[in-house]
């Protein structure tokens, strides 16, 4: 089982979102470098990144505090949020970024997606982020007409290499991710699945250990409130 301990940049700042709210955001006093730090320096091997800003602008706004984690710590990243052409997956990847997130740009294209997973292959991550059994679009803010399980099935074959199910409802809410619906994506798809959204306690990792073509979780707003150790946490990171 594979941690992601999850950082948000906002406005350059660490913050953490309650049903992906813009309103209803945390800010925390560590920046984003020092929170990489600190993961790393526990002894974490993956990290999942989210820019924000880039989620509702459709442009890579946190780049450069994004290209400094990459290149400072020897962490396998997955970075998400305003990912929405070729060139900017270009750019994350030459400063060796793991894995590259796409969801509304993917959504809204599924052509953008077979293009992409063609030009990189090993490296596309599809982000799925579901209220309902919706997909929802653009940080958020979007709720689109696809049923997630639909929409699945028609990319499956496209060449994903990781799939991340994010349940909007359960997100920064830590009331554990909603499994259920985590089994189904699971049984589906052709490629591993990450486990993303309401992470409340050491619990919910073991329990998700558990899962069949589950290849992980990641963990935000338990971590920063000191619901979950690190310590603890870092003995599940497999």
């Amino acid at each position: 089982m594979k941690i992601f301990p999850a950082i948000d940049i906002k406005d350059k700042k660490c913050v953490r979102l309650v049903k992906g709210d813009f309103d209803k955001k945390t800010e925390y006093e560590m920046s984003p470098l020092e929170q990489a730090r600190k993961y790393r320096d526990y002894g974490f091997k993956n990290l999942h990144i989210v820019d924000l800003d880039g989620a509702l602008t459709g442009e890579a706004v946190n780049q450069d505090i994004i290209k400094d984690i990459v290149v400072k710590f020897d962490l396998k990243v997955e970075i998400g949020g305003g990912i929405r052409n070729l060139d900017n997956i270009q750019k994350y990847i030459d400063v060796g970024a793991e894995k590259i997130i796409l969801g509304s740009a993917a959504i809204k294209d599924k052509n953008f997606l077979k293009e992409a997973c063609e030009k990189f292959p090993d490296k596309i991550a599809l982000g799925l982020d579901s209220k309902d059994g919706y997909l929802s679009v653009s940080g958020w803010k979007e709720k689109s007409n696809l049923m997630m399980l639909d929409y699945l099935k028609e990319v499956n074959d496209y060449g994903v290499s990781r799939l991340i199910y994010t349940d909007i409802n359960r997100d920064g809410m830590k009331q554990s991710p909603n499994f259920d619906e985590t089994l189904k994506v699971a049984e589906i798809s052709n490629c591993p699945v990450i486990i993303s959204g309401g992470v409340s306690s050491i619990d919910d990792i073991k329990k998700a250990k558990n899962l069949k073509n589950v290849e992980g979780i990641i963990v935000g707003k338990a971590i920063y409130d000191g619901d979950i150790k690190l310590e603890e946490l870092v003995k599940e990171d497999a």
